[in-house]
């Protein structure tokens, strides 16, 4: 399907990302009809996908999205909640329509109601789900895009696009690497700058876990603001004043001072009398 082009060709960073996001990865149980898809089976029951023929199939959903003039009448569509940001996001690229959440049965059959559309070609996120719209666009006669798992089935499904379809981060990735391939054909992107909008926007986050999260930032915030806080405590102020017989000596006098006041009344140790000098310091320790 991608032909001779080099720009069209699986580059290896493209694997590793399927292999990052585990859209490799099917389940235990197989439908007939995506047998077709499948490289082999695990021992522990686990079907592995065949990423070239995913790769194919997506080239083949771009180009048939591509070529709807008017991007507004393409219709996108997750009742799941791992897919709902994946659509917005996707629609915000391309300009397409979203209906993420609940579908309206009649959406697509009954003209009276106010949310009546007529989309040219429809892409679901996962079959099972969204039963209801497939089922609409075939009594119109609407071509839709499928991103189905190995035990989807594919009932009203023109173009099935296998890939893990139960994880946040494959189901994310799958709608970013569509929406990359959509721009790229429109020449809206070029190939330098077909990566620079990260696949991480297009991930689902559980709300309660984002809650968790916040919360764990700023129990830390605290904590570090505490410890902080401890290490800046100014310390207390010290004084030059001491107590009276602090330096261990009587009367708060110097050993040195009482070792001469004692010799000096001892008479081992005398003044100068001839000169009539005295030494100021055994003067002021007579005294």
């Amino acid at each position: 399907m991608s032909g001779a082009l080099d720009v069209l060709q699986m580059k290896e960073e493209d694997v590793l990302k399927f292999l990052a996001a585990g859209i490799h990865l099917g389940g235990t149980n197989l439908d007939f009809q995506m047998e077709q898809y499948i490289y082999k089976r695990k021992s522990d029951g686990i079907y592995i996908i065949n990423l070239k023929r995913t790769w194919e199939k997506l080239l083949l959903a771009a180009r048939t999205i591509v070529a709807i003039e008017n991007p507004a009448d393409v219709s996108v569509i997750s009742s799941r909640n791992t897919g709902q940001r994946a659509v917005l996001k996707f629609a915000a690229a391309t300009g397409a329509t979203p209906i993420a959440g609940h579908f309206t049965p009649g959406t697509f059959t009954n003209q009276i109601q106010a949310a009546f559309r007529e989309p040219r070609p429809l892409v679901v996120t996962d079959p099972r789900a969204d039963h209801q719209p497939l089922m609409e666009a075939s009594y119109v006669n609407l071509p839709t895009i499928a991103l189905c798992d190995t035990d989807c089935p594919l009932h009203y499904v023109d173009i099935a696009i296998p890939r893990n379809n139960k994880g946040a981060h494959s189901v994310g990735l799958m709608w970013w690497m569509l929406a990359q391939e959509v721009l790229h054909m429109h020449g809206t992107i070029s190939c330098e700058h077909l990566r620079e909008v990260m696949p991480d926007l297009y991930f689902y986050r559980d709300p309660e876990e984002i809650e968790k999260e916040e919360q764990a930032a700023a129990e830390k915030a605290v904590t570090k603001e505490e410890f902080q806080g401890e290490q800046t405590v100014p310390a207390p102020e010290f004084s030059a004043t001491q107590p009276e017989g602090a330096d261990g000596s009587e009367g708060g006098r110097c050993p040195l001072c009482l070792f001469s006041s004692s010799l000096l009344k001892t008479g081992v140790l005398s003044l100068p009398r001839e000169t009539g000098v005295q030494l100021p310091l055994l003067r002021s320790l007579n005294g």
